[in-house]
């Protein structure tokens, strides 16, 4: 399941998206409009910005922009930078290859066939998918 921070990551990064061309965009008001703790969206929109996504201006007329125009920011770069490997186990991960510790044996596992075909089905839509798709009207 989807962890609340990358839903909330997303909508936030979806909000300024919407908003990208004019002023910053303050916290609160990503907080108010998207129904989110404003100190748990604070964490998050922190982590997007040291991953780059967002940029952050302080002060009068402060708050956060978009580093990266939305058609080029893939919802495979967001899923891992906020919910980690996209992989639902650890053997098949691209970028987060662990050895499971019950299984002695991969290629006669029941499962890893299965969870190749999930992973490689949820790589082919986060990377067909950037945040401009996520804003269409």
């Amino acid at each position: 399941m989807l962890s609340k921070k990358t839903k909330y990551g997303l909508k936030a990064l979806a909000y300024v998206a919407k908003h990208k061309g004019e002023d910053p965009v303050q916290i609160g008001a990503i907080a108010k409009s998207e129904n989110i703790s404003q100190k748990f969206l604070e964490s998050i929109m922190l982590t997007l910005r040291k991953a780059g996504f967002l940029g952050s201006k302080k002060g009068k007329g402060g708050g956060y922009y978009l580093r990266r125009q939305p058609e080029d920011i893939k919802m495979v770069e967001v899923m891992r930078i906020l919910e980690g490997p996209v992989s639902l186990v650890p053997c098949v991960s691209l970028n987060f290859y662990e050895r499971c510790d019950d299984c002695p044996d991969e290629t006669t596992c029941s499962v890893h066939s299965l969870m190749v075909q999930l992973r490689d089905s949820n790589l082919s839509v986060l990377n067909k998918n950037t945040l401009a798709d996520l804003i269409k009207e």
